[in-house]
């Protein structure tokens, strides 16, 4: 019998370029008639981010004003006032005034009388020779910190020259930030460790069929709470402790209240900047394995359909007995 139709004199090759030639909404098309989801046009991520941070800033103003004055803190204050001549030889003067061996050896004697009563004390226990032990390590550990009281004054009243908003201060408050900013990453990345050694394990244990895809997108959910946690109480942690350096430059009200949003708002701002870049490189490449496996699926459906197309080509070409 001969093949009929329209391709009917036409060969495997023509027919393929043919249908290479047709408009996109038919050769995007599924054998059940369907079109692909590439072929529809759908929205791109662009807009809707977008979209979203607009509604983001439009609900909570306060979470944006302190977020973008954390910014300009950021791009702006940058390392601090210079101190003059004048306030580096008088702040230089009273450091050189503070006592540091004096220190080392009170801190040495609290050592010292310490060990002896931990060594004399029983568990539950403590007899005439331990409060003996005791009582001097009170004593000692009293007179310590008058030594220490005395170097912090020191210190403190040195700061004052120098001020809050100076290189000595905006440095202090700096270092602060990045301790306790590192400290939230090691945190994170220690327990995203044991995250994936016991999440494997719970896997293989329980017989789980579930592919490596899936297994990757839990690890990754995962990794991204653990970091969220570490720094957001990292980020709690430098504000509670902010107070605390701030005192030690005995500013007036104004200049600590002002200092102590400024500085909050930009730890603030960067640790969101931070989290929300690790989220955007997180969801981008999934959205680009997302998008290679839907490349490959497409790849896989239009094979097939060129193979099913070469089969009826061959069933209906003509034959001779």
């Amino acid at each position: 019998f001969h093949s009929t139709g329209p391709f009917h004199d036409l060969n495997i090759y023509d027919l393929i370029r043919r249908i290479k030639t047709l408009p996109p909404t038919m050769n995007n098309q599924r054998p059940d008639g369907t079109v692909y989801a590439a072929a529809q046009g759908g929205p791109s991520i662009g807009p809707l981010v977008v979209r979203g941070a607009k509604y983001f800033a439009t609900k909570n103003p306060v979470i944006t004003s302190t977020y973008l004055l954390g910014i300009v803190v950021i791009l702006t204050v940058g390392a601090g006032t210079r101190l003059t001549l004048d306030q580096r030889k008088q702040y230089d003067h009273i450091m050189s005034t503070i006592d540091l061996n004096a220190e080392y050896d009170a801190a040495d004697r609290y050592a010292t009388a310490y060990n002896a009563y931990y060594h004399s004390k029983g568990w539950f226990s403590c007899d005439s020779y331990c409060q003996r032990n005791k009582s001097r390590m009170e004593d000692v550990k009293r007179a310590a910190d008058v030594v220490r009281a005395e170097g912090y004054a020191r210190m403190s009243d040195a700061k004052k020259v120098a001020g809050l908003f100076s290189e000595i201060g905006v440095g202090e408050v700096k270092d602060s930030f990045w301790e306790r900013f590192h400290s939230g990453k090691r945190f994170a990345k220690r327990q995203s460790m044991w995250d994936v050694m016991f999440m494997g394990i719970r896997s293989i244990s329980r017989g789980r069929d579930e592919s490596i895809v899936e297994y990757g997108l839990k690890i990754l959910i995962q990794v991204l709470i653990n970091f969220s946690l570490g720094l957001l109480m990292a980020l709690v942690f430098f504000i509670f402790g902010l107070w605390t350096v701030i005192k030690s430059y005995q500013p007036s009200p104004v200049t600590a209240v002002a200092f102590f949003v400024l500085a909050a708002s930009a730890a603030f701002a960067f640790v969101t900047t931070y989290l929300l870049l690790l989220y955007g490189a997180a969801a981008g490449g999934v959205y680009g394995v997302a998008k290679l496996a839907e490349s490959n699926m497409r790849l896989q459906a239009e094979n097939g359909g060129q193979r099913g197309v070469q089969g009826r080509q061959f069933q209906n070409r003509p034959h001779y007995e």
